[in-house]
């Protein structure tokens, strides 16, 4: 499913993109997260900048992109704009569409739209020059153009452009439509949705690489990150109670994340530790012959319950690190 690959690989990139030495906290200013949409399922913040200062970051990209991320950062580059230089900060959003019903009846998304700005040093006007050039399929909305990579009339494909000389935005086209109307004080934004924007406030500046997921992205995740615990009868009700998740990661001696669910009491929150912590060890265990550093990895897991909260602790060496990406642990299927 398109949404589950989206999301994990959203997870994973949160996981890779820490470095080493003494980091510092990434936020973005308001200006920025009031651009996305109220009905966002996941807001996440990168700062580029930082992570490609890890020596093995670029190898665990190409693992980790899809095909057609790679081919639109080919495209970006013809017309003069490196995203390994020009991009120094990241912020996006998954926008669910159509979606399903659960065991329990909670809704997961299974389509979802990108949006997503770029913060850099960029020269608009010479690219803007060279997308023209090679007349390229373009959409003028107010006072911006859109440029498409691909036909441009179908639904899913990508347009990118302008906002100024620092900030630029891509995504499908009705997603940019809105973040424009948000830009001239249109429609409702993150910030007209109290529940997830309260926690974007409180994710922002938490570490180099932060996110927040809305309830049906929580149990994606919850499905990705343990999938073992579906095995436990108890594990699918307290899932479809989630409330949110929160993801931060730091950088320190090597990479240290840590997954924040909010459940829907503190005795959901107690149970599903139990339960976390059982489906961790299943899963050890089933690794452990043939991916030893991530059975190494999930036995040093921390599980701690605190009220309605649940914390989940990863911390890798950068040799684990490396030993995972040569076992392509971090592959996402296409």
């Amino acid at each position: 499913m398109n949404a589950k690959r989206i999301l994990s690989l959203a997870i994973l990139v949160a996981v890779a993109c820490a470095w080493p030495g003494t980091s510092r906290a990434g936020s973005v200013g308001s200006d920025i997260l009031g651009l996305f949409p109220k009905d966002s399922g996941e807001v996440a913040y990168a700062d580029l900048k930082q992570a490609r200062q890890f020596p093995w970051f670029s190898q665990l990209k190409q693992q980790m992109l899809p095909a057609k991320f790679r081919e639109f950062e080919t495209f970006l580059t013809s017309a003069g704009v490196d995203p390994n230089t020009q991009v120094t900060e990241l912020v996006w959003a998954m926008v669910p569409g159509k979606s399903t019903k659960d065991a329990t009846g909670g809704s997961v998304p299974t389509t979802e739209q990108i949006v997503g700005v770029a913060l850099g040093q960029f020269q608009p006007a010479s690219a803007e020059a060279y997308f023209a050039s090679k007349k390229l399929p373009v959409v003028k909305v107010r006072i911006f153009s859109l440029f498409a990579f691909g036909g441009g009339s179908g639904p899913n494909d990508l347009f990118f452009f302008f906002i100024d000389s620092n900030t630029a935005a891509f995504g499908q086209r009705q997603e940019l439509e809105k973040l424009i109307g948000l830009r001239f004080g249109e429609g409702e934004g993150l910030y007209s949705n109290a529940d997830l924007s309260s926690l974007v406030n409180q994710a922002n500046g938490s570490g180099t690489v932060w996110a927040v997921l809305s309830p049906a992205y929580t149990r994606l995740a919850m499905q990705q990150l343990v999938p073992e615990t579906s095995q436990f009868p108890a594990a699918a009700q307290l899932t479809s109670k989630l409330k949110a998740m929160t993801i931060s990661v730091k950088g320190g001696s090597g990479v240290d994340a840590t997954f924040e669910a909010v459940c829907g009491s503190p005795e959901d929150a107690n149970t599903f530790a139990a339960l976390l912590t059982a489906g961790l060890m299943y899963r050890k265990y089933q690794v452990g012959n043939t991916n030893p550093e991530l059975g190494q990895l999930l036995d040093s897991a921390q599980i701690t319950p605190s009220g309605d909260r649940l914390d989940l602790k990863l911390s890798l060496t950068d040799d684990q690190m490396l030993s995972l990406i040569r076992k392509n642990t971090f592959a996402v299927t296409m």
